[in-house]
């Protein structure tokens, strides 16, 4: 089955919000989760899309996150499941929105041609709090990590334009057995797999900063607290 580019989005950082509210879903916040799709051809460099931008460098943006792709069949499922329609296409955030494919298709390591680019999976998204400020729903970040549905990043291997509607054409899958979805049980298991966990840590196509995390993890049997990622100033 082809994989195939429905839509690019870009977007920079913006402040949305209220200073004082009572309420935390409510108050100020800044992010460059507010994307736009994009018409016509847009450049797909080492560090990201042109025009597009991160407002936390600390955690977004780079080359090993220099893409972030989700999927329509994610959307789907989030709009039959919470019954909100607004969260569609460009919702979390994503550079690229991607049809026909879901985390179980997809492996660190896999290698696709798009366009004039050629990109490869670098990690799985860890979800932040940021999704469940915009759309209201202060459990959603947990609900993206529990159902595995977190979406990928890819770096990029070959810069180039791309554009939406073109096919991504598999040129490598070195690592099959490390889907982004068996990633995501790895990372996120309650009673980790430390094993597991340590041979994902050898996966030489997995982001470097991922693999040290797990190295750390394993070697100090640490069992990671998420409620400041996941929930952060929501609570």
């Amino acid at each position: 089955m082809d994989f195939l580019l429905k839509k690019v989005f870009v977007g920079q950082p913006k402040t949305v919000g209220t200073k004082d509210a009572v309420h935390p879903m409510d108050r100020e916040w800044t992010s460059a989760i507010f994307k736009e799709p994009v018409k016509g051809p847009v450049w797909v460099g080492k560090t990201g899309l042109a025009g597009d931008g991160q407002f936390d460098l600390q955690h977004h943006g780079g080359p090993e996150k220099a893409v972030f792709a989700y999927s329509v069949e994610n959307y789907t499922y989030w709009q039959k499941e919470l019954g909100k329609l607004e969260i569609g296409p460009g919702g979390m955030g994503e550079n690229f929105l991607m049809e026909n494919v879901t985390e179980d298709m997809i492996s660190i390591g896999d290698t696709f041609q798009i366009g004039e680019a050629v990109v490869q999976v670098s990690q799985p998204r860890q979800p932040c709090w940021k999704p469940a400020r915009r759309f209201k729903i202060k459990t959603f970040a947990l609900l993206i990590q529990n159902t595995g549905r977190t979406g990928w990043y890819f770096r990029v291997l070959e810069e180039g334009q791309v554009k939406e509607e073109q096919t991504f054409k598999l040129v490598e899958r070195p690592c099959p057995q490390w889907t982004i979805q068996k990633c995501n049980q790895i990372l996120h298991a309650k009673n980790p797999d430390f094993e597991e966990m340590r041979k994902l840590a050898h996966c030489e196509f997995l982001a470097p900063g991922m693999r040290e995390t797990l190295v750390t993890r394993v070697e100090k049997r640490i069992h990671p607290d998420i409620t400041n990622r996941v929930y952060g100033p929501n609570l």
